[in-house]
């Protein structure tokens, strides 16, 4: 029997919530007019239709302006986040911090740019600061629970994200959905799979749409020799995200094991070209090489039959 080539179970950082003001309306005022509290608007506005780079520059002014404006620093940053710009982040929350030093979203914010850019302890710190200031707040349980678990620290984590479920509300499914996906990562490093199993099936029944949940559950039915519940969870991951690589390389596995032999050579065809149109090369090349001992598998099974 051929076993899973690759179980990828990729965890997704939770963004901290974003904090802005109510939505401006245009304004009509002259340059000699506007201050810096009708800049922030505009920056506020622009961050709101996703043009982070403009809403940088309304806020670059805003601060000029009034160089003590503590919400201009803390959108700043958001934009920087979503710019991918961490130390620019880092540095906005950090100003943010020494005008108001128990602002909860500056720590948490922080906390995600260090996290980004892979200081965990230090990502912690925020975190924990952002918890002393706001001791319910969901977000800082699930960002450091993420954190944790990127360092290992699987029991801390699950830890974390129970108390992320204890406080978020429960009408957040789409959130909910990834939080038992996140714990059931940490259960199945920590291998308990009926524990990871049972999450990723909570995650499934909160969110159908969660292509990460279904993938997950896969590989767990891979790993325990349920080829059909592995060939179904693929085939829901393949209906909701149709170029998902993983997902036609590991159905095109079960259906192996299940003597689809035919299904699992279309499925590892499919795999090896969305690979390659994903510049995932080595991987392409990689499933090729396995579709090759399929086949020759297949034609010295008929052989000695």
């Amino acid at each position: 029997m051929i076993y899973f080539w690759r179980l990828i179970f990729s965890a997704i950082m939770a963004f901290s919530l974003i904090f802005i003001t109510p939505t401006a309306h245009s304004l009509a005022v002259t340059n000699s007019e506007i201050t810096a509290t009708d800049l922030f608007k505009l920056g506020v506005k622009q961050m709101q239709q996703e043009n982070y780079q403009a809403a940088i520059e309304y806020f670059n002014l805003a601060i000029k302006m009034q160089n003590q404006y503590t919400a201009a620093y803390k959108n700043r940053c958001l934009a920087y986040l979503q710019l991918q710009d961490y130390p620019q982040a880092i540095a906005d929350c950090t100003q943010a911090l020494n005008l108001v030093t128990d602002d909860s979203e500056a720590y948490l914010n922080r906390g995600l740019a260090k996290y980004r850019t892979g200081n965990y302890l230090d990502a912690i710190t925020d975190y924990n600061q952002a918890l002393t200031i706001k001791p319910d707040d969901f977000r800082a349980y699930y960002n450091r629970g993420i954190t944790f678990a990127k360092q290992g620290n699987y029991f801390q984590a699950i830890i974390d994200y129970n108390q992320a479920l204890s406080n978020i509300t429960p009408d957040n499914n789409v959130l909910l959905s990834d939080i038992y996906n996140d714990r059931g990562l940490a259960y199945f490093d920590l291998q308990n799979l009926s524990a990871a199993m049972q999450d990723f099936g909570l995650a499934i029944e909160l969110n159908p749409d969660d292509d990460r949940a279904y993938f997950n559950r896969g590989c767990i039915c891979g790993r325990i020799g349920d080829n059909l519940g592995a060939r179904h969870d693929f085939s829901q991951v393949i209906r909701l995200n149709h170029s998902h690589a993983l997902a036609y390389l590991n159905r095109g596995i079960a259906n192996y094991n299940l003597e689809y032999y035919q299904r699992a050579i279309a499925d590892l065809q499919q795999a090896s070209k969305y690979f390659a149109k994903q510049e995932q090369t080595l991987a392409s090349q990689k499933t090729l090489d396995l579709l090759k001992i399929v086949q020759q598998e297949i034609l010295s099974t008929s052989a000695t039959a």
